[in-house]
């Protein structure tokens, strides 16, 4: 099923092969929480960035690589795809990839994508199905819906290493990736409840206002936890202090040196950095206090977790 209209008008009404990595908690980017804040209207996704721009220019450059690579011939169709049994169900193809000759019917998709020259580490060999997992089910929710069982994934990492990545039809994954989505949307979305929180940001988005009347008892398993983080934050203390150890016996055989050297390759360098500037707010305030009201805004702070290390008599 087709729908020609514009796709970011239409986002919050439907699941997008983008979304997918979010549901499942596969997303470096945003989590369950945020996406459903979004799909249910409560924070509205920003539609022109310099990301989103970045992104749609380089997926010419990637897919025209791509066609040079591989000779084949392109369809850019700008249409929304829905899947025929879940209307919430949507696709937008970055490419269709044309049969033998340009003559035939789109034989797989390709998805275009651009990545940092750091992140090879979590990419296979080229050639493979190797790729990040949010990539991966992403591709399967675009085969799901058009039901065309195979997907090229084109990737530039910086500007010099381009891959492309072959990617077939695994049911077992589009089933659970269909089942995963449907409880997302019907039992969040539609529902308007939303789903439990995965980190600290989660939970700062959760509950930004403090009820300073309001109290919770703590469970034996809360108790068990404060006591673990006090541990922990005591080992990060003494590792720190070995750091700064560590650091001192470089500062010191370096000397005045800004540079140190092991068979020839630089091991440290110990420089100045370039002069910055800050604002002397408290000259400011004093030779012109009324420039320094003028230009006062509030600052939403968030709220601060401080968790206590109770004493041995309190354990008991």
């Amino acid at each position: 099923m087709l729908i020609n209209q514009d796709f970011s008008v239409d986002r919050s009404k439907y699941i997008g092969g983008s979304d997918i990595g979010a549901i499942l908690g596969l997303s470096p980017f945003k989590s369950p929480l945020e996406l459903w804040l979004e799909k249910t209207g409560k924070k509205i996704n920003q539609a022109d960035s310099l990301p989103l721009r970045f992104g749609s220019f380089a997926e010419e450059f990637v897919a025209s690589e791509y066609s040079r690579s591989t000779g084949f011939e392109l369809v850019h169709d700008e249409s929304i795809y829905i899947h025929p049994e879940h209307p919430f169900m949507s696709a937008h193809i970055d490419r269709f990839i044309l049969g033998d000759g340009g003559d035939q019917p789109p034989t797989k998709i390709l998805e275009c994508k651009t990545a940092n020259s750091f992140s090879t580490g979590s990419w296979g060999e080229a050639g493979t199905d190797q790729v990040p997992m949010s990539y991966l089910c992403q591709c399967i929710w675009y085969m799901a819906i058009t039901k065309i069982q195979r997907a090229d994934l084109a990737v530039l990492f910086g500007n010099s290493d381009f891959r492309i990545y072959q990617i077939t039809q695994d049911q077992a994954l589009e089933n659970l990736v269909i089942e995963k989505a449907i409880t997302f949307w019907e039992d969040y979305v539609l529902k308007d409840i939303a789903p439990s929180a995965i980190n600290q940001s989660d939970c700062h988005l959760l509950f930004q206002k403090g009820d300073p009347q309001k109290t919770v008892n703590a469970s034996s398993e809360d108790l068990e936890l404060s006591k673990r983080l006090h541990l922990l934050n005591e080992e990060m203390a003494t590792r720190e202090d070995e750091i700064a150890s560590i650091k001192q016996v470089f500062m010191s055989a370096m000397g005045d040196a800004e540079s140190l050297l092991y068979q020839n390759q630089l091991l440290a360098t110990w420089k100045e950095p370039k002069p910055s500037y800050r604002l002397d707010s408290k000259r400011l305030e004093l030779e012109h206090p009324q420039l320094v009201t003028e230009y006062q805004v509030p600052i939403q702070n968030s709220r601060r977790l401080v968790i206590k290390h109770l004493s041995l008599g309190e354990y008991a």
